[in-house]
């Protein structure tokens, strides 16, 4: 099912939509066929995102100087809407994000050094915030990095890391000085052979099955102090928020896309489904929840076009990313479910795209900051 065209805005020029095409091509041929593989296998081969990054899909919104496109973030939310579409987890949302803490607060030389390199996918970035004790209040994180000469040295745990077991860059928050958010520091660790660092389990999780999830333990490990952001430590924590219009809108725009996706695919099986004497479709109580559905889609579709057009010009306020993540993805659950309701038994058969995708929604209300924390921002504003 195409993107809904019935709401242009500035930003879904021609060149975005041959990007789109291309993209979606890619996906098709190169990543939709191997998901089934993926999913059992319990992540996706870090060899894919070289070939993204090959065609200049990875990181297209990169300035030019190192290795991207030099286009607006709206490119890169176009790829996040295709991935979320074809059911790809979001693997690569999180690499950006990564990206762009580098891009914002890095040094020259740690933008030539590490950039390029995400661009073409050779390395593939991940971020750790998350700890076991710590979910989203970030103001309470335990790992620390203590300065030692030239080096920090880093003790410490995370879990629910996207990316972890696979990622060759860490953008990794931890504690540099005392506590409260004060004492926050990004510090960039390359993980790959790296003494002290180590990826303990893979996590199991309820869906997103292609997406490797994992456990990260940090015993001592030395990282150059020059692989801090900023220029002094204790500036985490305005980093992390600094980027946050950007990300929500990373979770924003494929809840969107599957809520599409389920319409799209319900509408097909019901027109297709026989029941006493009828299709499925025929029936009222259908119909009705399908055009709930579709005013559904079409109410996110505009929202989250206005906000991207709004990133794109650099008006997005912090509360209406907020707004979009919560309401996007509250939606997106409550599609789920309906529309697999429609399909029966047949619905809660993973070898049916909706009950994959009912099982991947639920977790897009609980990362990137959860939907109560979003309502309770919202609110500190009203």
């Amino acid at each position: 099912m195409p993107p809904p065209r019935l709401l242009q805005h500035p930003w879904m020029d021609a060149d975005v939509s041959s990007f789109r095409d291309q993209v979606r091509r890619y996906i098709e041929a190169e990543m939709a066929p191997h998901l089934d593989g993926w999913r059992r296998a319990g992540d996706i081969p870090p060899a894919v995102w070289q070939g993204l990054g090959a065609l200049g899909f990875l990181l297209p919104e990169m300035p030019e100087a190192y290795g991207g496109s030099g286009v607006s973030l709206a490119w890169q939310l176009v790829v996040q809407d295709e991935l979320a579409r074809a059911e790809v987890p979001a693997i690569s949302a999180v690499h950006s994000i990564a990206a762009h803490y580098i891009l914002a607060y890095g040094s020259e030389a740690q933008k030539q050094r590490w950039l390029p390199k995400l661009c073409s996918g050779e390395w593939l970035a991940a971020i750790a915030m998350t700890e076991p004790g710590c979910g989203s209040d970030l103001k309470a994180l335990r790992t620390r990095a203590r300065r030692d000469g030239e080096d920090y040295v880093i003790d410490g745990a995370k879990t629910f890391i996207t990316g972890g077991a696979n990622c060759s860059l860490l953008v990794l928050a931890c504690r540099t000085g005392g506590e409260g958010a004060k004492g926050v520091s990004l510090v960039v660790l390359e993980t790959k052979g790296l003494p002290g660092f180590k990826v303990g389990r893979r996590l199991e999780k309820l869906g997103q099955h292609a997406a490797d999830t994992a456990e990260l333990f940090f015993d001592g490990v030395r990282v150059p102090a020059h692989h801090l952001l900023g220029d002094v430590e204790g500036q985490g924590f305005g980093q992390l928020m600094s980027q946050l219009p950007y990300e929500r809108m990373l979770i924003a725009v494929p809840a969107v896309a599957a809520i599409e996706q389920a319409l799209a695919l319900s509408v097909a099986y019901t027109r297709e489904r026989q029941a006493f004497g009828q299709t499925v479709f025929d029936f009222q109580n259908t119909r009705f929840k399908l055009a709930e559905v579709a005013t559904t889609a079409h109410i996110g579709r505009s929202f989250v076009n206005d906000c991207i057009q709004r990133l794109v010009d650099g008006t997005l306020d912090h509360e209406a990313a907020y707004m979009a993540k919560c309401w996007t993805t509250d939606q997106q659950c409550h599609v789920m479910d309906e529309c697999l309701q429609l399909f029966g038994g047949y619905g809660y058969m993973t070898e049916y795209p909706i009950a994959r995708m009912w099982a991947d929604a639920r977790v897009q209300r609980i990362y990137g900051g959860t939907n109560e924390i979003m309502k309770d921002l919202i609110a500190r504003g009203l």
